[in-house]
């Protein structure tokens, strides 16, 4: 019945508002473990586009023009999943934080950022696009966990870049244990879901643009005391997600063992709950230390070692539960360690195919590593070059506020946009 009442939620839509519906259905999950979109396996690249709700806005930060341009381009080259952030949490004016701001106080919304929300997913909508949404953080760069705790009563949120890693990870662990912080989260999570597009009057439960609902960009447990609470936090949010849309698909956002405190069974106890329908892993190189920034190209091979092996770890997690697995974060720097976009990016673009190799392999085998997201979309964004980090009225690129403009992202004039095209036509010609 629920498939039929999504069939005439379309035929409305065209009817009233000239909307075309998607010539495809909700992408799912086989008893195989793979995806499947209209009976077909469904491999991909993809990209995060975190600040896609901000472009498509008409207030601060909006840039529709922009936005179809980039949308544009991305589906040319056939890059069509977007992993996408739901909005920022907290005040303005934060150092490190992106802005504007979806949520500015409990309960409280930015009309202008959903309304950009609504724009964006009509767009992706008209392009036969699809997203993934993440409705949470916990990392600094968006509010997530440290602004929702200050909510809470924990006292001022903590910001590393200003106070230190050790007093911001001793913050933020509180998070999985503080019932009123977490209530703060699942109205959120409530309110977004429960929304209806303004722009074509789908509701988002019945809108196959949507790939899957996201707990959060990188959930953590920040504390060995906290693997089981954090464990159970996963499954009673999957779960709630799952009562407000039973539609969609629901994905963790973790980076795997290295987001589980380097815990595998963490990860797996995790990913076996029956509301989490896929694996998520991210893979960051420079990050973790598999290369320095003056020896990118001398650790490329030992990066790609560990990338093997790292991936290799939890596919075999995959293939025991029967779920897809998602590499849905990696990048590289550009070489010499520049931010430029006139920097060359000879190491990066080696360490693209050689990730982008896995989804080709998997994909003639059948295999369960069925996609990945590069981080990040920098598009056509111009660069600042009077500073490194973003301020208020630069343009918005793959590298969020706290990380140097240019750092990870790829830009339209990229030759790594080169390889992209290349592996996902041969993924297209595949199907």
């Amino acid at each position: 019945m629920k498939y039929f009442s999504t069939a005439l939620v379309l035929l409305f839509s065209i009817l009233a508002y000239g909307v075309e519906p998607l010539p495809y259905s909700f992408i799912r999950v086989d008893k195989n473990g793979q995806f499947v979109r209209d009976g077909k396996p469904y491999y991909f690249i993809g990209t995060n586009f975190w600040y896609g709700a901000i472009l498509g806005s008409v207030g601060e930060g909006g840039d529709r023009e922009r936005l179809c341009k980039e949308l544009d381009f991305l589906k040319s080259i056939g890059v069509d999943n977007l992993r996408v952030l739901v909005g920022a949490d907290g005040e303005n004016g934060i150092k490190t934080r992106i802005e504007p701001s979806l949520q500015v106080a409990p309960g409280v919304y930015n009309d202008s950022i959903l309304d950009g929300l609504d724009y964006f997913m009509n767009e992706l909508y008209k392009r036969k696009m699809t997203a993934v949404l993440y409705l949470n953080n916990s990392w600094e760069w968006s509010g997530g966990y440290s602004v929702y705790l200050q909510w809470a009563g924990y006292g001022k949120a903590v910001i590393p870049a200003a106070d230190g890693w050790p007093a911001y990870m001793a913050y933020v662990k509180q998070f999985i244990l503080s019932d009123s912080a977490k209530v703060l989260f699942a109205n959120h999570v409530r309110h977004i879901i429960t929304r209806t597009n303004r722009y074509n009057r789908i509701k988002y439960v019945d809108d196959p643009t949507i790939m899957s609902w996201q707990i959060g960009n990188e959930p953590r447990a920040f504390s060995e005391e906290n693997k089981i609470p954090f464990a159970q936090w996963m499954s009673d949010v999957a779960s709630f997600i799952k009562s407000l849309d039973p539609n969609h698909m629901v994905s963790s956002g973790s980076e795997g063992s290295w987001g589980c405190e380097n815990d595998i069974c963490l990860f797996e106890k995790v990913h076996a709950d029956s509301n989490i329908d896929y694996l998520n892993i991210h893979i960051w190189p420079y990050n973790w230390g598999w290369i320095k920034s003056d020896s990118l190209k001398e650790l490329l091979p030992e990066a790609m070692d560990n990338t093997k092996r790292y991936i290799d770890e939890h596919l075999l997690i995959a293939r025991k539960y029967k779920k897809p697995l998602v590499l849905e974060e990696f990048g590289f720097p550009r070489d010499g360690f520049k931010f430029s976009k006139k920097a060359p990016t000879t190491c990066r673009d080696e360490y693209y195919r050689f990730v982008f190799n896995f989804i080709r392999q998997q994909k003639s085998t059948n295999g369960l590593l069925a996609g990945c997201n590069f981080w990040g979309w920098g598009g056509f964004a111009i660069q600042n070059s009077a500073h490194v980090y973003w301020q208020r009225g630069d343009d918005y690129m793959g590298d969020p506020a706290q990380e140097e403009q240019g750092l990870n992202s790829v830009f339209s004039t990229d030759s790594t946009v080169r390889i992209i095209k290349k592996i996902s036509r041969s993924l297209i010609m595949s199907h």
